[in-house]
């Protein structure tokens, strides 16, 4: 039998809508990707020398990596005891919100940069003798696809800011995500570094007021929540109810 939500607190008033469960075990197998995925790469530029051509491709990829030990952190004091506060009752969302904005955002900025300087770095590979140089088009904007199914991922609803965020707020949001990632790119492949510090940073501002946000609209939603839900039935209340429905026949 499905566990109906409530929906109209004690006092007549609509309830917050929180967010559906979900289980920070596999928010967990995320993490691990997330931190080891950009960590490495991160450490593949260092120990290459970090061409200038990379921009601020290192800085995101330790920022992604970073930021899901953090989400991760947050996710492991999920809990739904009978000790358990607001906060703690929100960790997985809040984690997840942290996971999305702060490690994937930065992690999807990174990436089409990235290849590009890689694609063209006489540092990473060189060419054999003889060997002629291969242009590889407008094939270089493979990995920036990537960013289609997130925009549809935050705009559909499976996206934490869904909840907490008007629709219109989540649209201008995700919208301004990818206006920045695409103005970095395109300043990266340009060679015009300072636009592309100025996106990168607007972007990370950005994304860091939204999660701020974000975690305390959470906690203030399950504040509300938990002050106004009615109280569950326990099971033998709820024989006892249909017991004396019964016998009333």
């Amino acid at each position: 039998m499905s566990h109906e939500v409530p929906k109209i607190g004690t006092d007549g008033a609509p309830l917050p809508v929180m967010p559906p469960e979900r289980d920070p075990r596999l928010a967990i197998r995320v993490i691990r990707v997330m931190f080891y995925t950009p960590g490495f790469l991160a450490l593949l530029l260092l120990k290459s020398g970090e061409p200038t051509g990379f921009g601020i491709t290192i800085e995101f990829l330790m920022l992604a990596s970073v930021a899901s030990v953090v989400a991760g952190l947050i996710i492991t004091t999920q809990s739904s005891g009978g000790t358990a506060d607001a906060a703690s009752k929100v960790a997985t969302w809040s984690g997840a919100l942290v996971l999305e904005l702060l490690a994937v955002v930065p992690f999807l900025n990174a990436v089409p940069p990235l290849f590009h300087q890689l694609a063209h770095s006489e540092l990473l590979k060189s060419l054999a003798p003889g060997a002629t140089a291969v242009s590889l088009g407008h094939t270089e904007f493979i990995p920036a696809v990537a960013i289609i199914p997130f925009v549809l991922y935050q705009l559909v609803g499976f996206g934490t800011l869904h909840y907490v965020v008007p629709k219109a707020v989540n649209w201008l949001i995700n919208l301004a995500i990818l206006a920045l990632i695409v103005t970095g790119y395109v300043a990266n492949r340009e060679g015009i570094f300072n636009v592309e510090l100025t996106a990168g940073v607007a972007l990370v501002l950005l994304m860091a007021v939204t999660v701020v946000y974000g975690v305390l609209k959470l906690k203030a939603m399950q504040t509300l929540y938990d002050a106004h839900c009615p109280p569950k039935l326990g099971k033998h209340h709820t024989d006892e109810a249909e017991a004396s429905g019964g016998s009333s026949r």
